[in-house]
């Protein structure tokens, strides 16, 4: 009767303990993800001469660790971490930064103490820069970049809240499995379509035809879509060992075109040559020609266009399977220049190119 009795006040204890550990768990403040910032310049680290200047200040200014600490708000949704990547207005973004940024998010996204990664970027090559990563990053983790349109010492600086948004979805369990994102003005982007609209104006990043994944509200990210194509953990390109990328440059169209700047970039070693055209890619003459000459001496031509929307129809405006022409599909010529940068670091088949532009 008494071992009976002593079996039942065990039980109970163990029991009433139990509860006690449950309740204590259920108390306990949620473990906080770890992100790191990488921060490479830009208008979000700059500075202004007056809280009214918001044209002609001094983009790249401000130290990571100075970003950092002008938004505490952000030790209460993660543990976030700092590093310099480069200090520059994006303008001035170049390859071998590109290359050093990626191989960095990479090496940190590889470690199990690293949720997600923030970019903190000038917005005038944002959408270059995260369309380079979508390609390369060989990670599920979240990869975001941001910017601000007015500098931290502006009235109504966007930064800080952009920061703290980015950060956030950095290191939520939403984003993992999206592609590099842009967040700005409390919209997520895909890198893919993204796209600078207005010089100015704080919403200026939109998909203008396919449209935002989701947006960040109360703190927290809400996705309605994603990207189909192709990009990091699903990607076949690998920049790991490389130390430079193809030469690829961009050829304008216009009224009364010449095929001088095509000539000088072609005779200045480009491997690849985009041509944003008008309408749907379409080929002044003399242009067409300097583009067949490039052709046949190795250059490989994709098609885009400087509407910036639609998809540049293959065979359309021009016999792109006669000519060995690519057509870019839905990308503006900036993101065309770098898929095809990549795509020559695997073949210069312009057959085997336009399938990565369907796939990519």
């Amino acid at each position: 009767m008494k071992r009976r009795l002593l079996c039942v006040l065990v039980t109970v204890c163990l029991l009433m303990f139990s509860l006690q550990v449950v309740v204590l768990a259920a108390d306990a403040p949620a473990k906080l993800p770890n992100v790191v910032i990488l921060a490479t310049g830009g208008t979000i680290a700059g500075s202004g001469a007056t809280t009214t200047t918001t044209v002609g200040y001094t983009a790249a200014t401000m130290p990571v660790d100075n970003l950092i600490n002008g938004v505490p708000e952000l030790k209460n949704v993660a543990n976030v971490t700092g590093e310099q990547i480069s200090q520059i207005a994006s303008e001035n973004m170049t390859n071998k930064v590109w290359l050093k940024l990626a191989k960095r998010v990479s090496e940190l996204l590889a470690s199990d103490n690293v949720d997600g990664i923030v970019i903190t970027h000038g917005t005038d090559t944002i959408e270059e820069t995260a369309y380079f990563l979508n390609l390369v990053v060989k990670s599920d983790k979240p990869v975001v970049v941001v910017g601000a349109m007015r500098p931290p010492t502006a009235m109504s600086a966007d930064g800080a809240m952009n920061l703290y948004n980015s950060v956030i979805l950095a290191g939520s369990k939403e984003a993992v499995g999206k592609g590099v994102l842009v967040c700005m003005n409390d919209v997520i982007n895909g890198a893919r379509d993204v796209t600078k609209t207005n010089t100015a104006l704080l919403d200026t990043f939109r998909a203008p035809e396919l449209g935002y994944l989701g947006y960040m509200q109360d703190s927290k990210p809400h996705f309605y879509k994603e990207s189909t194509r192709r990009h990091t953990t699903n990607s076949e390109f690998d920049v790991t060992n490389m130390t430079e990328l193809p030469r690829v440059d961009i050829v304008y169209g216009y009224e009364n075109n010449t095929r001088v700047g095509l000539d000088a970039f072609v005779a200045a070693g480009a491997k690849g040559i985009v041509h944003a055209g008008v309408g749907d890619g379409s080929l002044f003459t003399e242009v067409k020609e300097g583009l067949i000459d490039a052709q046949k001496k190795g250059v490989v031509i994709v098609r885009s266009s400087r509407v910036g929307n639609g998809i540049i129809a293959r065979n359309g405006e021009a016999n792109d399977d006669q000519l060995h022409f690519v057509a870019s599909d839905t990308l503006n010529a900036q993101k065309a220049r770098i898929l095809l940068m990549l795509a020559l670091t695997k073949t210069s088949d312009p057959t085997e190119i336009q399938r990565m532009f369907w796939e990519y």
